[in-house]
């Protein structure tokens, strides 16, 4: 099931570059634009959890089951996120989105990479392979 929530994922991160390409013309910054997305995502994800709610899929969640160390990186999570969506944006309005796609899918590689050090996940010859095809891939692409 995993493997359609990534394709789901990927399609809809798709559209960001294409919507958002799109929605940035000459008179909108990169920042506001971000700032706008990051609200509508937030009401759309409040949405969801009244959702979750009227289903009953809360029933017993308490916010005091995170522990200090579990809110300081889901924080740091989602710093990192809106720190990547304002690059993204700003790429966006300066470069073309099939380019800028390409490199922010070096995500990839570098999740491969930091999975090793910091998840202590092991990775064989056809995973860096696959990392190293996907480096090329994203530089051939850039290339005009």
């Amino acid at each position: 099931m995993w493997i359609l929530f990534a394709s789901l994922s990927a399609v809809t991160a798709a559209l960001v570059a294409i919507f958002g390409k799109l929605g940035l013309s000459e008179n909108i910054s990169p920042t506001i634009a971000t700032t706008v997305r990051s609200i509508i995502m937030a009401i759309f994800l409040v949405t969801t959890v009244g959702v979750l709610v009227s289903i009953k899929k809360l029933d017993g969640f308490s916010l005091s089951a995170f522990g200090a160390r579990d809110w300081l990186l889901i924080i740091l999570s989602g710093v990192a996120g809106a720190l990547s969506w304002l690059f993204y944006f700003v790429a966006l309005k300066q470069g073309p989105a099939s380019s800028v796609a390409a490199i922010d899918r070096l995500s990839v590689v570098f999740v491969v990479m930091l999975a090793v050090v910091f998840l202590g996940e092991s990775f064989g010859w056809k995973a860096f392979l696959g990392a190293g095809i996907m480096m090329l891939g994203a530089f051939l692409i850039t290339l005009k």
